[in-house]
């Protein structure tokens, strides 16, 4: 899969092969919206709202801080969040029957980015593989829910919905435009012509876009999370990075962007870290993700520190949200 990802951003001659089963797939994506769109295929609806937070490319780009984002934004506004999503296990998918996320879960039970979202501890986050079977778990265990957040799930169209925001990579956007496998699209560009709200992380917008920044100054020790230091008491050390993400160059920029100086390790999303894949010699400090804390904490040590960083999004955006879902 890392091979083909450097054909998404270009055209080579692989794409010969690659352009005509990405047009089935075309083809086959089309038809299943269709299914949806007509009431062939059911999507049962619930007595709260669902916003969708998505996208329409392979790879991070920023779903689960809009999330997280939304969600305090909702609860400043008097509104009940939950939250849903799949969940993620590279081994074996346990995560058919729904259940609940807290923050003394593990990444291996529950995956890196619905841990992550419980450890914030802004609101119930559940999982499950059948999203919609998710939320009416959810509903019943928290009743005093009045809206649903998903975290990904743009194309499970099962889950109803009634709002859309597509998250975009500014960096990256959409690479050659080409759907998969010949591109990184999962659904073509047309689809963001019906979404609620398209949402720019990074890099420049265009008309009737939101931006989005990832903001953070302040290194956590995971061994120790009360010990807190700005990012200048770690200039001039010996520091390595490492990042499993959708986009590791996004972190290792924003490191060089708060004056670190770092030697970088950048590993596939959804990495499962092990000890070993951190055992540098002469260093004098391990500088990750929040993202990637969660599956280190196992094994973590005094140089091990974590980067928090929180979304920064135009407040018209939840506005706009919040307006759709109560007309």
């Amino acid at each position: 899969m890392e091979r083909l990802q450097h054909h998404w951003y270009r055209i080579s001659p692989l794409h010969l092969l690659l352009y005509p089963i990405s047009q089935i797939f075309r083809t086959l994506v089309a038809m299943r919206r269709f299914l949806y769109r007509t009431g062939l295929f059911a999507s049962p609806k619930f007595h709260v709202p669902i916003v969708i937070v998505g996208n329409i490319s392979v790879g991070g780009t920023g779903k689960t801080p809009l999330t997280l984002w939304l969600a305090e934004q909702l609860i400043a506004e008097g509104w009940h969040p939950g939250i849903i999503s799949r969940g993620y296990r590279k081994s074996g998918n346990k995560n058919a029957t729904p259940r609940c996320v807290t923050a003394d879960d593990s990444s291996e039970e529950v995956g890196d980015e619905p841990l992550l979202m419980a450890q914030r501890k802004l609101c119930p986050v559940w999982i499950g593989r059948d999203r919609p079977a998710v939320a009416s778990a959810l509903l019943l265990a928290h009743p005093e829910c009045d809206i649903l957040l998903s975290d990904d799930g743009l194309q499970h169209y099962r889950l109803h919905r009634d709002a859309e925001i597509v998250v975009i990579d500014g960096a990256r956007r959409f690479g050659n435009g080409l759907l998969l496998p010949a591109g990184p699209l999962r659904e073509p560009m047309s689809r963001l012509h019906e979404v609620d709200a398209i949402v720019v992380n990074g890099g420049k917008t265009q008309a009737n876009e939101f931006t989005m920044t990832l903001q953070g100054t302040l290194f956590y020790n995971l061994l120790n999370p009360e010990i807190v230091v700005p990012a200048n008491e770690l200039a001039g050390q010996r520091l390595q990075a490492i990042a499993g993400i959708g986009h590791p160059r996004r972190f290792f920029d924003h490191l060089n962007q708060l004056g670190l100086q770092c030697t970088t390790h950048a590993f596939a999303d959804h990495h499962d870290f092990t000890a070993a894949d951190l055992a540098f010699d002469d260093v004098d400090a391990i500088l990750m993700t929040e993202k990637d804390a969660v599956k280190c904490a196992a094994f973590a040590t005094e140089k091990h520190w974590v980067l928090r960083v929180d979304a920064q999004v135009d407040p018209a955006l939840a506005q706009l949200i919040i307006k759709k879902v109560t007309r």
